[in-house]
């Protein structure tokens, strides 16, 4: 099938007289120049669809995650924990993208420079994006958590865009445009672009900005890099992701 064009799989005459062929072969060239867009920028696949090849479950949770039908399942009765990507365990700087899905209600998210606490007050500290069934509310739902023992845990809501002062003091203005409740797919998929570099982080989902933050911190107070995890909050509830890239800046 090697270059073939729609039309020589399809008649002219046949697109333009169906609406909803033309739309539907418009949606195919869409997603097709949406990966080839992908590649060109430097984004790798790191989910199989198949295997967990390049992941490693946490302690307790090794039973808990599992590939089928091109998608990373995550049941929260067969153990909590992490998902850690252990192709880079060291990365800065990074662009990643992938869908997600909740099949009911849950709390899930995607952990960025994380590493081990040694405070041991969590297993991990990281600045954490954070994801949730629809009805969650902004404080999980689209919210920046901050995993970081022996310094402050700040608020970073749907819906905020987040200064940390060199004083580790908070200034919080608005976000205008941003994601709302009514952005969020119910039981469907959801996209997810994040994009950390150097002190700036954006949670982006179905193409809206749903929380910043930007730090001034001496950097010994930061997260400079560290590891890519997938979190399984809460037993009874399940997760789902695919379609998982990564670009490596840093």
């Amino acid at each position: 099938m090697k270059g073939l064009t729609i039309t020589a799989l399809v008649s002219k005459d046949r697109i333009m007289g169906s609406p909803k062929l033309f739309a539907y072969l418009l949606s195919i060239v869409f997603a097709l120049s949406n990966t080839s867009a992908a590649k060109e920028k430097g984004f790798i696949r790191i989910f199989d669809g198949k295997t967990l090849n390049g992941w490693e479950p946490t302690k307790g949770s090794e039973n808990a995650w599992h590939a089928e039908d091109g998608i990373l399942v995550g049941t929260g009765d067969k153990g909590r924990g992490y998902l850690t990507y252990i192709g880079n365990q060291s990365i800065a700087d990074l662009e990643m993208t992938f869908s997600y899905r909740f099949p009911g209600e849950g709390n899930s998210g995607v952990s960025i420079r994380a590493a081990v606490d040694e405070t041991r007050k969590r297993d991990f500290k990281s600045y954490h994006a954070d994801l949730g069934h629809k009805g969650i509310g902004k404080n999980v739902m689209g919210a920046w958590d901050f995993h970081t023992p022996g310094r402050r845990e700040h608020r970073c809501f749907r819906g905020d865009n987040l200064v940390i002062l060199e004083n580790d003091e908070p200034k919080l203005t608005e976000i205008k445009n941003g994601l709302t409740a009514d952005d969020i797919h119910t039981n469907q998929w959801n996209h997810v672009h994040i994009i950390a570099r150097g002190n700036n982080f954006k949670l982006i989902i179905n193409g809206k900005l749903s929380s910043e933050f930007t730090e001034y911190l001496p950097n010994d107070k930061r997260l400079d890099r560290g590891m890519i995890q997938l979190q399984l909050h809460d037993p009874g509830m399940v997760v789902e992701f695919k379609d998982i890239r990564l670009k490596i800046i840093k």
